[in-house]
C-alpha cells in the first residue's frame, strides 16, 4: 500500500495573461526510499504500468553505479535487478516491448566520458544482451529519448560531463539491431542542449530547457519533432519555461508535461537548485507554474503512471547532495 500518511494537498489557482486557468490541486505521496541510500544522475524508465526501473547513476562519492533498481507500484517496494555490464551515470534510456534498452551514457572515473556501449534488458529473465553499439562520433551521456515504430530517438546531450554539448539526433532500430541515419530536417537540434527534460505525446518528441556548455548557461526553450513526420523537422515552441533550468526532469500525463527542479539556480540560499514545478500543455502552447517541490532537486529522473509522476533520487546542492527521497506527484484538475 502507498505510505500516504505525509501526503500534502493544496490548491492553487494559475493565473496566464489574458486566460484564467483551472484550479489545480496538487499532491505530494512519499514513497518507499531508494534500496541502495542515495543516488542520482541516473534514468528512470516505466517497463509496465505497475513497474518502473531506475538505471545506474552516482553515489554521493561520484562513483559511477551499476544497479538497476525495480520499483513495483501497486506493493510500494524496491528489488535488486542484474547490474548493469557497464556501470553508467547520465544513461540514455527506453522502453519498448516491455524491455529495457540502454544506449550509451556516461562512465569511467570524473569527469566520465562517453561510451558507446548499448544493451537490452529483459525483465523476464532478470539478463542483459549487448546490441548495437552507438556510431561513432554519437557517443554521449544525458540525452532525450522517445520510441517510435519500433525506433528510438535521442535528442543532444554531452560527451563529457564537463562538455561539449551536442544537437546529434541519433535513432536505433529495435527490430534490425542498428543505428539508422536521421533525415537532415530532424537531425539536429535547434540548438545543443544537455541534462534537459523530455517527453512523449502521442508522435510527438518534446524536449524542455536544458543547458547548453556549463551547469549555470540554462535554457527556457521547448523543442518539438513530430516522429511521424521527420521531413518537417524540428520546431520551437512559441511559449518559454517560465524559469529557464537545466537539469531538470518532466514527465507527461495526457496533453500535459510536468516539469520539476534543476540546478544552476543563481539565487541565494538556493544551494543551486530550483524547487519549481511547472506545467506545460502541449494544446495550448502555455505554461502554468504550480507549488515548488516537497524537497527541491536535480539529476533524477520522472516517470508517469497511472496519473502521477514518480521521481525517485536527485541530488539537493548543485552538481552534488544525492538523497535517497522517492515521492510520486499527482495533479488534479478541478472547475474553478
Amino acid at each position: 500500500m502507498y505510505n500516504v500518511a505525509n501526503h500534502r494537498l493544496m490548491g492553487w489557482l494559475a493565473i496566464a495573461p489574458h486566460a484564467l486557468k483551472p484550479v489545480l490541486a496538487q499532491t505530494w505521496i512519499d514513497l518507499a526510499p531508494i534500496p541502495i541510500g542515495t543516488i542520482q544522475e541516473h534514468s528512470t524508465v516505466l517497463l509496465s504500468e505497475t513497474l518502473l526501473a531506475t538505471v545506474g547513476g552516482i553515489y554521493t562519492n561520484t562513483t559511477t553505479a551499476n544497479d538497476l533498481l525495480l520499483y513495483d507500484i501497486p506493493s510500494n517496494t524496491w528489488s535488486h535487478g542484474a547490474p548493469i555490464p557497464v556501470p553508467l551515470n547520465h544513461p540514455n534510456t527506453a522502453a519498448h516491448g516491455g524491455k529495457l534498452y540502454v544506449l550509451g551514457g556516461l562512465a569511467g572515473s570524473f569527469p566520465w566520458v562517453a561510451t558507446s556501449a548499448a544493451y537490452v534488458y529483459d525483465v523476464q529473465n532478470d539478463s542483459w544482451s549487448p546490441i548495437a553499439g552507438m556510431p561513432t562520433g554519437e557517443a554521449r551521456g544525458s540525452a532525450a529519448s522517445a520510441v517510435h515504430n519500433g525506433t528510438i530517438y535521442l535528442a543532444g546531450g554531452e560527451r563529457t560531463i564537463n562538455g561539449p554539448t551536442v544537437d546529434i539526433v541519433s535513432a536505433y532500430h529495435i527490430p534490425s539491431d542498428e543505428w539508422m541515419p536521421v533525415p537532415e530536417p530532424a537531425a539536429r537540434l535547434p540548438a545543443g542542449r544537455d541534462h534537459m527534460a523530455y517527453a512523449q505525446i502521442g508522435t510527438k518528441f518534446y524536449v524542455l530547457g536544458g543547458r547548453e556548455n556549463g551547469q549555470t548557461n540554462v535554457k527556457d526553450t521547448v523543442f518539438i519533432l513530430d516522429l511521424a513526420d521527420l521531413a518537417a523537422g524540428w520546431k520551437t515552441s512559441t511559449a518559454r519555461m517560465p524559469t529557464a533550468r537545466g537539469g531538470l526532469t518532466g514527465a507527461a500525463i495526457g496533453r500535459r508535461i510536468y516539469t520539476f527542479g534543476g540546478e544552476g539556480n543563481p539565487a541565494p540560499n538556493s544551494a543551486g537548485v530550483f524547487n519549481q514545478t511547472e506545467m506545460y500543455d502541449s494544446v495550448t502552447d502555455t505554461w502554468t507554474r504550480l507549488p515548488a517541490m516537497q524537497v527541491p532537486r536535480h539529476g533524477t529522473s520522472a516517470v508517469a503512471a497511472g496519473g502521477k509522476v514518480y521521481i525517485p533520487g536527485g541530488g539537493i546542492m548543485q552538481g552534488a547532495g544525492g538523497v535517497g527521497v522517492f515521492n510520486a506527484f499527482l495533479p488534479r484538475a478541478c472547475r474553478a
